[in-house]
């Protein structure tokens, strides 16, 4: 069973930063997309960023320019740094895995196969 665990939520003030941790219980990250989704109170779970195994990105437009999607495949880490942050970008923050060999990123939520508990992250203005 793939477990991802994600870290460093917390509370910041608007203009400030954060840098989002995933663990991956895999034996590799090659062959999977990995994303990070957000969602807000009341609203639907969004897509935020993603990575392909061939270092391909996509990012939501709310968030490019600002946030950053990486990995360390070493250790199995992929991190989500979050610059400028918006009272907007409040919400409980996903690490999710998507075993994909085509290197498409998708952000349809449905299509990833494993989820992280999430970890919150309140942007204060």
């Amino acid at each position: 069973q793939v477990q991802l665990t994600e870290s460093g939520g917390g509370v910041v003030q608007a203009g400030g930063s954060l840098r989002l941790s995933c663990a991956a219980s895999l034996r590799t990250l090659s062959g999977y997309i990995m994303g990070w989704f957000r969602q807000a109170p009341g609203k639907e779970r969004e897509f935020v960023a993603g990575l392909s195994w061939s270092d391909a990105t996509r990012y939501a437009d709310s968030v490019k320019g600002r946030f950053t999607i990486s990995r360390d495949n070493a250790k199995l880490m992929v991190y989500l740094q979050m610059n400028s942050l918006k009272p907007e970008d409040t919400a409980v923050y996903y690490c999710a895995a998507d075993y994909r060999t085509s290197g498409i990123i998708t952000t349809e939520k449905n299509l990833y196969d494993y989820w992280g508990q999430g970890t919150q992250v309140t942007v204060s203005s």
